[in-house]
């Protein structure tokens, strides 16, 4: 019978790029103890990166070595196993939408979860919690939008929801509008105003 080592190893090579492998998930494999001490040998080895506290990625080998898998990949893995919501944040959602020349230096995610970092070989990914809010419309262009405008902040919300008026598209624009509801007073004033030319509440 292989090692456990192998086993892990054999499971791990089996999923997606980015999956995260924990314990927990191997438990079918053997005891919580030894799969433990199985997965911090690999990482020890070089054979899995350690993500974060009990969560661990394999390397992706091509033609040119091997690497740490694509963050986006792996941030979306490890949302559809956990059970969280994590998208982008508004730095980084306002640069995609054209509203911000800024690239965002640091990778920064919002979660429903809570807040704590994960490494991918060099890269460091911090997952910050955020409010419900924030996370509405989570792989949506209006989602997006909303992250965007809560980064930028009430100065600059008046003139970058008339712009995304223009850029969106119709329907994208429109679900924005439709989500103004669960938006802070002072964003869903600016979406309005940008949508029907004055705040829908005003006379």
């Amino acid at each position: 019978m292989p090692r456990l080592t192998e086993q892990i190893m054999t499971h791990a090579g089996g999923l997606p790029e980015g999956t995260p492998v924990s314990a927990k998930g191997l438990l079918h494999l053997g005891k919580r103890a030894a799969v433990d001490q199985a997965l911090a040998r690999l990482a020890e080895r070089g054979r899995l990166i350690r993500a974060g506290r009990g969560v661990y990625v394999s390397s992706v080998t091509g033609r040119y070595g091997t690497r740490a898998p694509s963050i986006e990949q792996a941030v979306h893995a490890f949302a559809r196993q956990r059970g969280e919501i994590i998208v982008p944040n508004g730095a980084a959602a306002a640069n995609i939408l054209g509203l911000s020349t800024q690239v965002p230096v640091r990778s920064v995610y919002l979660t429903s979860g809570r807040s704590r970092s994960m490494s991918f070989g060099r890269q460091v990914v911090e997952l910050r919690h955020a409010p419900r809010w924030q996370l509405a419309l989570a792989d949506r262009p209006a989602g997006t939008a909303i992250r965007a405008l809560a980064w930028l902040g009430p100065e600059s919300a008046d003139t970058a929801s008339r712009t995304l008026k223009r850029t969106l598209s119709p329907p994208d624009f429109s679900e924005l509008v439709s989500a103004a509801p669960q938006l802070p007073t002072w964003l869903a004033q600016a979406i309005g105003k940008a949508a029907y030319g004055r705040c829908p509440s005003q006379p």
